[in-house]
């Protein structure tokens, strides 16, 4: 049985619908039951709970052998957040993985993950990556880049529908950008190959690409010029420290969106795709013919 944290998320869905093509049995661990239906099939079991819960946590994990945790509260909603889900509900689940014998624990961290990051995302992930090493389980730590299909909704998307798209910064700085399912197929190779236990894999996508760039991807792919609205810096700088008190997830993607624009987010999956030949990469264009076609 291997439980999958953060089943019903974009990046879980994926992971769910490989592991049971494989014929194995998945244990999905969703805090809203009604929207895990939609997964739910003969390999597929859903428990009720919630990564913040301990006890919850050990009941979910009573009697698995793998643990993957996709989780992350970047989003901010109902109580989650960046320090609940991805520092607590990891601490949680790689804690009742340990009293429970669990054999094998895949964390989702994120590329570039390090204790003093100025984004709280990647401090977390980094302070779960260090727990779970010291913890006694076998381990698996993957790196994903930014995934395109997110950015994708949020440049691409209004692009498509309404001829013009916001891009926050100057959206000259290029971007690694990986797809969800090339990051799924990571994690179900990892699930299922022990040469994958205690070792981290950063996976990226194969292009660099800038958020401008995403745009001209879409505009290509629909035939349209459109519009791109670009928010100034420093106005952004300001909107993330006037934002923290009154609504600090949007805060906290405003920091993320200047971070993106001005630090160095490249990266070269040469390495990677050495390491694991069979792992093909998914380019921007053959995404949005796959999602938007």
């Amino acid at each position: 049985m291997i439980l999958i944290a953060g089943g019903t998320g974009r990046l879980g869905t994926q992971v769910v619908r490989l592991l049971t093509e494989r014929g194995l049995n998945v244990r999905v661990l969703a805090r809203n039951a009604e929207q895990a239906e939609r997964i739910r099939q003969p390999l597929v079991e859903v428990v009720s709970g919630d990564v913040r819960d301990l006890d919850d946590v050990k009941r979910a994990t009573n009697g698995v052998q793998t643990v993957i945790s996709t989780i992350t509260g970047f989003a901010g909603t109902n109580g989650n957040n960046l320090q609940t889900v991805d520092g607590q509900g990891n601490s949680n689940l790689i804690a009742a993985a340990k009293s429970n014998g669990v054999e094998h624990f895949i964390l989702v961290s994120v590329q570039g993950a390090a204790a003093d990051h100025p984004m709280e995302l990647f401090r977390m992930k980094y302070r779960a990556e260090q727990e779970l090493k010291v913890s006694g389980v076998a381990w698996t730590i993957i790196r994903p880049t930014a995934y395109m299909e997110t950015w994708a909704m949020l440049i691409g998307e209004p692009l498509l529908k309404t001829g013009s798209t916001r891009i926050f910064g100057r959206g000259d700085n290029p971007v690694n950008f990986v797809s969800a399912h090339d990051v799924a197929r990571l994690v179900d190779m990892a699930a299922t190959d022990t040469g994958l236990r205690g070792v981290t894999v950063e996976i990226g996508g194969p292009q660099n690409l800038t958020m401008n760039e995403v745009a001209r991807v879409f505009e290509k792919a629909s035939g349209k010029t459109g519009k791109m609205n670009h928010v100034p810096l420093p106005m952004m700088r300001v909107m993330s420290v006037l934002m923290r008190p009154v609504n600090p997830t949007l805060a906290r993607q405003i920091q993320a969106a200047v971070i993106m624009d001005t630090k160095n987010m490249s990266f070269d999956p040469s390495e990677m795709q050495r390491r694991y030949p069979s792992l093909s990469l998914t380019t921007l264009s053959e995404m949005v013919k796959r999602e938007y076609a």
